[in-house]
């Protein structure tokens, strides 16, 4: 059974789309070959924040701590955690009566017992067909007030069946009038299935709450455009 090099676990509330709110615990691989600058990684955008050692826990050890905070689901995440074997982790979760969720760019072939898919597409490496076509949802990052409309150019037919479709402000853009003008017309005109969302665990500093979160990074080094 290989190991999983793991940048940090935590308990919190996180979840993603319509599961934010709820129990939730995070497992997040350490790994990622798509670059973005506003990543929660940090060290997948800078060598700075790579850290000096990647604990490598065995998909066993993680079930066992995942199931001892006792949470409705987990959330598997990165970095990029589609470029992992996720077949043991998902089982032994399963095995537990663990749900497991994940939140992935889609640019990879997702392995595993997957309750919930959570896509969230990056412009540097396009999501593959197969991960939309598991797609229960969509987690679409609004950079500006071109970004709605240039991703349903690209996505098309293809994601007709996802269940949410949500506009999320780029972290740094977040109080920029252009993107929340963009994100409200686009739900206001365009209906179910899209939705305006926000990044709240942010706000209530939720996954700081846990000793076993990563320390805060600020977006780009830039400490003016949050962590």
């Amino acid at each position: 059974m290989r190991a999983l090099p793991v940048h940090e676990r935590f308990h919190s509330w996180q979840g993603e789309g319509v599961h934010t709110g709820r129990n939730a615990f995070f497992i997040r691989l350490f790994g990622c070959p798509v670059k973005c600058p506003w990543c929660d990684s940090a060290g997948t955008w800078h060598p700075a924040h790579v850290p000096k050692k990647v604990p490598k826990l065995t998909p066993e050890e993680l079930a066992e701590e995942a199931a001892a905070a006792r949470p409705e689901f987990v959330v598997i995440t990165g970095g990029e955690p589609a470029i992992h074997d996720l077949g043991s982790l998902t089982r032994a979760l399963a095995a537990r009566k663990l749900p497991a969720h994940i939140e992935t760019s889609g640019a990879f072939e997702l392995t595993g017992q997957l309750a919930w898919v959570t896509v969230s597409p990056k412009w540097a490496s396009l999501p593959l067909d197969s991960a939309l076509a598991r797609a229960d949802e969509l987690k679409l990052i609004v950079e500006d007030a071109t970004s709605v409309d240039r991703w349903l150019d690209v996505l098309g037919k293809r994601i007709g069946h996802v269940r949410h479709i949500w506009l999320h402000p780029e972290w740094t853009q977040r109080a920029n009038p252009a993107v929340l003008a963009a994100i409200t017309q686009a739900v206001k005109q365009r209906g179910g299935p899209f939705r305006a969302g926000w990044q709240m665990h942010k706000l209530y500093r939720a996954d700081e709450l846990d000793a076993r979160s990563a320390t805060a990074v600020p977006l780009g080094g830039d400490v003016s455009k949050g962590f």
